[in-house]
């Protein structure tokens, strides 16, 4: 049973292979790719996810302010509470993304 399985989960494997070389994407979207990001931003591999986890955390503190509308002072609070959490978690990624840069040696 398990060669079965194992064979089939070979020719999924090479289909779906196949099947993304022959996709043409567009030219821009390889500026899209981690390492060109990374080139770019001049950052080192941690310190560029600590960012993208900041930005998310800041994208979520505009999610709640959109999507969360209060009614009352509960509400209001709770609302408020969401959006402070949000943005210490921002904080958090920032500065762990300014711990974890390399130290530039300027003398």
């Amino acid at each position: 049973m398990w060669p079965q399985i194992w064979g089939m989960a070979k020719l999924v494997k090479a289909g779906a292979a196949d099947l993304w070389e022959q996709i043409s994407f567009p030219e821009w979207m390889r500026y899209l790719h981690f390492h060109e990001i990374k080139r770019w931003v001049g950052l080192p591999t941690a310190s560029l996810i600590a960012f993208i986890v900041g930005l998310g955390c800041m994208a979520g503190v505009v999610g709640v302010s959109i999507f969360y509308r209060a009614s009352n002072l509960a509400e209001f609070q709770a609302i408020q509470l969401w959006r402070i959490e949000w943005l210490l978690g921002a904080t958090a990624a920032f500065v762990a993304g300014i711990l974890l840069k390399d130290s530039s040696n300027r003398d």
